[in-house]
C-alpha cells in the first residue's frame, strides 16, 4: 500500500493558528487536513512552528 502525500515536510516552518487541545494537552493544528500537534501552545494561539517529526497519519512541531 503506498503512502499517502503529507503536506508538512520535517524541518519547514509554518504560520498556523492551534484550534484545540489534545488528550495529552498539547496544542492542535491542521495542515491541509493533516493533524499537527504542538507542545506549549493553546487553542487560540497564532504560531510560527518548525516540524520536527512526520509519522502516518500526524507530525510534531514546536514553537520557534
Amino acid at each position: 500500500m503506498a503512502s499517502m502525500v503529507k503536506p508538512v515536510e520535517e524541518g519547514k516552518e509554518y504560520e498556523v493558528d492551534i484550534k484545540e487541545l489534545s488528550r495529552r494537552g498539547d496544542g492542535l493544528t491542521r495542515i491541509e487536513g493533516f493533524v499537527v500537534f504542538v507542545p506549549n501552545t493553546k487553542p487560540g494561539d497564532h504560531v510560527t512552528v518548525r516540524v520536527t517529526q512526520v509519522r502516518d497519519r500526524f507530525a510534531v512541531a514546536e514553537k520557534v
